[in-house]
């Protein structure tokens, strides 16, 4: 799938996706909860979007890398779509 085939709140498998530039880490306190949040920039041929990586993901991705995100969640946030791992995906450096 490309990115310009993303569609908002559903499932999406990118095969070849470069991190373009990644933000700053933010932390967040949710639910009696810590954890840390990062948004990404990602593009293949096709467009770009936005990357959301949480926790663990942050420290293995770096900008410049090619992923693959298999079985990520796509939403909109701001007005932007996003995907992440979700709750069933992952990804991964390739």
């Amino acid at each position: 799938m490309k990115i310009k085939e993303v569609q908002t709140n559903s499932n999406a498998t990118l095969e070849k996706v470069e991190v373009v530039s990644k933000g700053d880490v933010r932390t967040f306190d949710k639910f009696g909860k810590s954890g840390r949040v990062c948004n990404c920039v990602i593009k293949d041929d096709s467009g770009e979007m936005e990357l959301t990586l949480w926790n663990d993901e942050i420290d293995a991705i770096e900008a410049g890398q090619k992923v693959k995100i298999t079985d990520g969640w796509v939403k909109e946030w701001n007005g932007k779509m996003q995907i992440s791992a979700g709750k069933n995906g992952k990804i991964e450096k390739i």
